[in-house]
């Protein structure tokens, strides 16, 4: 078994959350047969003369052959790394377990049904989910922030070893969502963000305007959400093209997914982000989105002419 950790890195605490759960998976099956992204990719002193381009195909190369993938995420703002490479995995057929500490659980409507995490394509793809949310119990300890932090690192143990038992007890490969790349006389799928106007669809109008079947999500409407995430994955996985708006703070989650679920099935790849902002980091070209989700996308457009001229390319 190879095991992929998809976690969020940007942070010192999120690193070393994950190179724990690493260590603790390989005590399992071999440190050879587990990739910790960051540290396994040298990423803090790799050289390169596309830094972040050469970062993503280390991944990709990764995620193709990987027999199984553990993943943390943490609160209701997702990594939208973390959610391609969760998406890139359910296209392919590798079982997934999730990781969370949470406690908060998400409703589309108020008298809905809970979901583990905000957008229901996490709760339909993932093979295991391990929720571990309360506290370890209180310690002898003088100081309460001392104790504190001691019932937050059993908490942290009791998820992690979780984590590990789930995943060594996954099924094996499931099938591929597609096998081949989609005929080009296929749907473009048109994925809107959550943080525009609610009902935007003028990305899907270009689309029909220029001569193009659109499908556009159903999970946020359907009575059953996970059952329409799971239409949303699957028409994702055979289109022609999908248009991803990746507006936001960061790339909303169930878009990333449905970003590598895409990527892992030949599937052009666009993504809409008219406000471009940009992350710096050392010895590394600006990027205008998480790394993952730039070299995704085989074009960057931020107007209506764009998403025209490429969907006649």
């Amino acid at each position: 078994m190879f095991v992929y950790v998809a976690h969020r890195l940007f942070a010192s605490h999120d690193r070393a959350l994950a190179a724990d759960l690493a260590e603790r998976v390989a005590a399992r099956v071999g440190a050879d047969r587990v990739f910790l992204p960051f540290c396994d990719s040298d990423e803090e002193n790799l050289v390169a003369e596309v830094k972040g381009r050469r970062l993503f195909e280390m991944d990709r190369e990764r995620l193709g052959y990987m027999d199984a993938m553990v993943a943390v995420l943490h609160g209701p703002s997702l990594d939208d790394g973390v959610c391609l490479e969760i998406g890139y995995a359910a296209a392919a057929g590798i079982p997934v377990t999730v990781l969370t500490t949470d406690f908060q659980t998400y409703s589309l409507t108020e008298a809905g049904p809970h979901l583990a995490f905000p957008d229901p394509l996490l709760q339909a793809v993932a093979t295991r989910i391990v929720r571990v949310t309360n506290l370890g119990p209180p310690t002898s300890h003088p100081s309460r922030f001392t104790d504190f932090q001691a019932r937050n690192v059993a908490q942290t143990n009791t998820a992690l070893d979780a984590a590990v038992d789930a995943l060594l007890d996954l099924p094996d490969h499931g099938p591929r969502l597609v096998g081949t790349a989609p005929d080009v006389g296929a749907p473009v799928y048109v994925e809107a963000s959550p943080y525009t106007a609610w009902g935007r669809d003028h990305l899907a109008e270009a689309c029909v305007e220029a001569g193009h079947t659109v499908r556009v999500p159903q999970r946020f409407t359907a009575s059953d959400p996970v059952a329409g995430a799971l239409a949303d994955l699957t028409a994702v996985c055979s289109a022609a093209r999908l248009i991803a708006d990746v507006s936001g703070p960061e790339t909303p989650p169930g878009t990333a997914l449905l970003v590598g679920a895409a990527m892992a099935s030949d599937v052009r790849i666009a993504a809409f982000q008219p406000r471009t902002t940009f992350t710096h980091a050392h010895g590394r070209e600006p990027n205008w989105r998480n790394l993952m989700i730039q070299y995704a996308a085989e074009a960057h457009l931020d107007n209506g002419d764009a998403v025209l001229s490429w969907l006649a390319a």
